[in-house]
C-alpha cells in the first residue's frame, strides 16, 4: 500500500467542512435545476435522459409489484376489496414516498448540485462539525445497504421480465434461469466498455416501455371502472386496518412499487432537479399510476389473472414483444444500479471508506463515466448467487425491500440535520416535517422485517458486510496515519538539519506524495538515506479530499514555499472527482510554478502492513485491515502518474 492511502481521505472526512470548502468559480458552478453549466444543455434533453436512467427500478416496479402485494390476500376477504385496497396503497406510496418526500422536498437538499446519501451525509457533516459521528455512521450505513440494493435489483428485474416467456408458452418454463444467466452475464461483461454509448439509448427506450404502461393500463380500466376509487385513499386505510397482520405482511410487498425512489435524488448531478421533477409528475407517475388501475381493472373483472397480471394486460399476439421489451427495461434499470454502485464506491474510496481501488475512466469526456473491475466482479458473482438460491422473482420478493426501507429511513434522519441546521428550520418544524416520513418509512421497514428469515437476510448480510470493511478501514486508517505522524520528523525541522548536511544535489524536480504534508514523506527520507541525493526542487504534494462534489479549477490547489528548494503543495478534489496529479501540476506551471514537467520524478512509499498486539483493534480486525490493504489499487494508476516516472521506496509499518 502506497504512503498516500487512506489517511489523507480520513483527514480530509474529518477536518473539512462544507462551509470552509473551496467554493466553486460561476464559471464552473453548475445549475441544480439542470445539472450542467447555464444554458449547456437543454432541460428536455436531459428530461429524456432522466427518463432513461432515473427511472428505470421503480419503472419496471409494475412487472411484480401488484402481484405479490396481492398474492397474501388469497382467501382473506373479499376479492374486490382487497383489490381495491392494495392499489389505493400502491397508489398513495407514490404520491406520498416518491412525490413528496423525493421529489417536492428532499431534492432541494443537494449537495453543490450532487444528490445521494453520502452526498446528503458530507452536507449535514459540515453543519456539526465535531458532533459528526453519528452523521458518518448513517452515512456508512446507508451506503452499505445500497450496495445490498445494487445486488437484488438486477437479479429480480431480469427474472420476472424472462418470466414473461412462460406465457407464451409453457415451453419455454425451462429456459428462464438458463436465459436470465446469459443476460446477466453479458450485461456485467460489457461495463468496461463503458456505458456512454448505450446510455444515448436509454431514454427513446424507456419513452417506449411508459408509453406502452400507459396504454396497456388504460385500454383495461374500462373493465371495471369501479377501479379509480383506489385514488380515495379511505380503500387503502381500510384494507390496513381491517386485515390484521395480513395488512402488515402486505405493506412489505407494496413497498415494491417504489423502490428506487432513492435513484431520483442519487442521480440528480447527472440530470439536474427540474429534468428529474419534470420526468416524474408529466410522464413517469401517470404511466404508472394508469398501469397499476389497469391491473387492478383486469383482476376485478377476470380475478384468474392475478397470477401474472402485468403480461396478461397485452393481447396474445403482443406477449412475447411485450416480454421482449420488458426484458431490455429491466437490463436498463440493471445498468442503473450498476452505475450508481460504481459511482457510490467512488465516492466512499475519495471520502475514505474503502481502499483505494482501481477506477477506469470510460469516457474522455464525462467524469461520472467510470468503472471499477472489483466492484462489477462483486456484483456479478452476488446477482448469479441470488438467481440460483431463489430461482423466480416470487421468491426473490422476499428478500427484497429491508435496504431500501432502511435506507429510506437513514436519507430522512440526515435530511432531518440539514433542515434543522444548515435550513435553520426551527426543531418543532424540522421534527414534524421529518417525523411523517419517518412513521410512514418506519411503517414499512418493520413490514419488510417480517421477511427477514425469507431471505431478507440476504441484503442485510450484505450490508452488514460492507459496514464492517467501511469501519475497519476508517479504523485502521487513522491509527495508522496517527503511528506515521508520531513517528515522523516535521518538515520544516527536516529542512533546517539539510540545511546543514549539505547533501548531494542533482538536477530536476521531485515529487512526494504524501498522506499528511505536515511532516517529510518516508519516501523523501528513504532517499536520502540509502541514495544520499536531493533533487534542485522538491514538491510535497497532498491531496485533500472535501465534502462537496466537486472544486473548481481555482481553487484546486494551495500552494506554500518552505524555503528555496521545498515546496508544499496541497490539491483539494470534491468527492464526485478522481485525483489526477500531473494535470493538476501541469496547471501550476501555468499559475507561475517554475519547474520541467519533462524531468520531473514521482517518488511514492510503498508500505507493507504487518499487524501489531498494540494497534487499538482485535487481531481479527487488524487481519482484514491487513487484507482490504492489499486490495488497494497503485498509486501510480489511480493519480494517473506516468509509470516511467515513478520510483518506488518500500517500507515495513506495523498498525
Amino acid at each position: 500500500m502506497t504512503e498516500i492511502g487512506p489517511e489523507s481521505h480520513v483527514a480530509a472526512t474529518k477536518d473539512a467542512a462544507s462551509a470552509a470548502a473551496p467554493s466553486a468559480s460561476p464559471a464552473h458552478k453548475q445549475d441544480p435545476n439542470t445539472g450542467h453549466g447555464p444554458g449547456s444543455t437543454n432541460i428536455w434533453t436531459l428530461t429524456i435522459g432522466s427518463i432513461g436512467v432515473v427511472y428505470g427500478d421503480i419503472g419496471t416496479s409494475p412487472l411484480y409489484a401488484l402481484r405479490e402485494s396481492l398474492a397474501h390476500t388469497h382467501g382473506v376477504g373479499t376479492p374486490d376489496a382487497n383489490i381495491l385496497g392494495v392499489v389505493s396503497l400502491l397508489i398513495w406510496a407514490l404520491f406520498l414516498i416518491v412525490t413528496i418526500k423525493y421529489v417536492a422536498f428532499l431534492m432541494r437538499a443537494d449537495n453543490r448540485g450532487e444528490g445521494g446519501t453520502l452526498a446528503l451525509m458530507a452536507l449535514a457533516q459540515g453543519t456539526l462539525g465535531r458532533r459528526s459521528g453519528i452523521v458518518l455512521a448513517l452515512g456508512i450505513l446507508g451506503a452499505s445497504l445500497f450496495t445490498g440494493d445494487a445486488i437484488i435489483t438486477p437479479a429480480i428485474s431480469v427474472l420476472s421480465a424472462v418470466e414473461g416467456l412462460k406465457l407464451v408458452t409453457p415451453l419455454f418454463d425451462p429456459y428462464v434461469l438458463p436465459v436470465t444467466f446469459v443476460i446477466l452475464v453479458s450485461l456485467f461483461m460489457v461495463q468496461s466498455h463503458g456505458t456512454g454509448r448505450v446510455a444515448g439509448f436509454f431514454g427513446p427506450i424507456m419513452i417506449v416501455w411508459f408509453v406502452a404502461l400507459a396504454a396497456l393500463g388504460l385500454s383495461h380500466i374500462g373493465d371495471a371502472p369501479r377501479i379509480l376509487y383506489a385514488f380515495n385513499p379511505v380503500h387503502g386505510i381500510t384494507f390496513l386496518f381491517s386485515h390484521g397482520m395480513l395488512s402488515f405482511v402486505v405493506m412489505g410487498s407494496v413497498f415494491l412499487a417504489v423502490t428506487g425512489a432513492e435513484a431520483l435524488y442519487a442521480d440528480m448531478g447527472h440530470f439536474g432537479r427540474r429534468p428529474i421533477q419534470i420526468a416524474w409528475t408529466a410522464f413517469v407517475l401517470p404511466a404508472l399510476i394508469l398501469n397499476y388501475l389497469g391491473q387492478g381493472a383486469l383482476m376485478l373483472s377476470n380475478p384468474a389473472t392475478i397470477e401474472n397480471p402485468f403480461f396478461l394486460l397485452a393481447p396474445d399476439w403482443a406477449v412475447l414483444p411485450l416480454v421482449i421489451l420488458a426484458t431490455i427495461a429491466t437490463v436498463i434499470a440493471s445498468q442503473a444500479t450498476i452505475t450508481g454502485a460504481f459511482s457510490l464506491a467512488r465516492q466512499a474510496i475519495q471520502l475514505g471508506l474503502l481502499p483505494r481501488l482501481e477506477i477506469t475512466h470510460t469516457s474522455d469526456k464525462l467524469e461520472g463515466q467510470i468503472y471499477i473491475p472489483r466492484v462489477n466482479r462483486i456484483l456479478l458473482i452476488g446477482v448469479l448467487l441470488l438467481v440460483v438460491m431463489f430461482k423466480s422473482s416470487s421468491a426473490l420478493a422476499s428478500a427484497y425491500g429491508i435496504a431500501v426501507t432502511a435506507s429510506m429511513v437513514v436519507d430522512t434522519l440526515l435530511a432531518f440535520v440539514v433542515v434543522w441546521r444548515l435550513w435553520k428550520w426551527p426543531l418543532w418544524g424540522a421534527v414534524a416535517a421529518m417525523g411523517t416520513f419517518l412513521a410512514i418509512e418506519g411503517a414499512f421497514f418493520s413490514a419488510n422485517l417480517l421477511k427477514l428469515l425469507d431471505g431478507g437476510w440476504v441484503p442485510v448480510l450484505v450490508g452488514a458486510s460492507v459496514v464492517l470493511m467501511m469501519w475497519t478501514w476508517l479504523r485502521g486508517s487513522g491509527f495508522l496515519a496517527n503511528k506515521t505522524h508520531r513517528d515522523s520528523i516535521p518538515m520544516r525541522d527536516l529542512i533546517r538539519m539539510l540545511e546543514k548536511s549539505k547533501p548531494t544535489r542533482v538536477s530536476g524536480t521531485a515529487v512526494f506524495l504524501t498522506s499528511d504534508s505536515q511532516v517529510a514523506p518516508s519516501a523523501l527520507m528513504h532517499n536520502l538515506k540509502h541514495n544520499k541525493v536531493l533533487h534542485e526542487r522538491v514538491f510535497i504534494v497532498s491531496v485533500k479530499t472535501e465534502e462537496t462534489p466537486r472544486v473548481s479549477a481555482s481553487s484546486r490547489y494551495e500552494i506554500e514555499q518552505l524555503s528555496a528548494d521545498f515546496t508544499r503543495i496541497t490539491l483539494h478534489y470534491g468527492f464526485m472527482e478522481s485525483p489526477r496529479v500531473p494535470a493538476a501540476l501541469a496547471n501550476l506551471r501555468k499559475a507561475g510554478l517554475k519547474f520541467d514537467i519533462m524531468t520531473t520524478s514521482f517518488f511514492l512509499g510503498r508500505r507493507t502492513i504487518k499487524a501489531s498486539p498494540n494497534s487499538g483493534m482485535p487481531l481479527w480486525q487488524d487481519k482484514l485491515f491487513i487484507a482490504l490493504s492489499r486490495q488497494s489499487a497503485n498509486a501510480t494508476d489511480f493519480f494517473s502518474i506516468p509509470s516511467d516516472r515513478v520510483v518506488e521506496l518500500g517500507a515495513q509499518v506495523t498498525v
